[in-house]
């Protein structure tokens, strides 16, 4: 067994483990589509983007159309407006469960992973700002002998 002298004879006894990172590919479909699925609270977002205009469809319905508020269409265009790629690609999306805020959060997640498919360099932008976490957050289950998940009938004396 040889003694080793110096960090460079380590290195060089171990092989080059640094250099192992994971490199992101590209991932397409058949039609050129890059597919991704999002999700938050009980929402699942199916989310397929290709090169087009920047048209956005949501279960056949234009998104403008299926989300009234402004603030849940700001939150699902949230990814695309970061990485300046508004008017760049067609979003087709198919969303169901949970109420609109779920969903919108899913979509925001689900374009985030597409994007990230479509195009790997974009990963480190829209991971610094927390677009392809998926937030665990759930609703907490009711249990027994409590009204709600937490809250105790209320107490009478008499």
């Amino acid at each position: 067994m040889a003694e080793l002298q110096s960090l460079e004879d380590l290195g060089g006894a171990l092989g080059t483990a640094q250099s192992d990172a994971p490199v992101h590919v590209q991932k397409l479909d058949a039609q050129g589509r890059a597919y991704a699925t999002g999700k938050r609270k009980d929402a699942i977002a199916r989310v397929w983007i290709k090169p087009g205009t920047g048209k956005i469809t949501i279960n056949k319905k234009d998104y403008s159309a299926y989300f009234a508020r402004p603030v849940l269409q700001m939150i699902l265009r949230q990814p695309i407006v970061l990485t300046d790629r508004d008017g760049q690609y067609d979003v087709i999306a198919t969303v169901s469960g949970g109420g609109l805020s779920g969903q919108a959060g899913a979509l925001r997640h689900g374009i985030s992973k597409a994007l990230t498919h479509y195009e790997p360099e974009l990963r480190g932008i829209l991971k610094k700002e927390g677009f392809l976490t998926r937030d665990s957050r759930v609703v907490e289950r009711k249990k027994y002998g409590r009204r709600k998940a937490r809250r105790s009938f209320q107490f009478s004396k008499r």
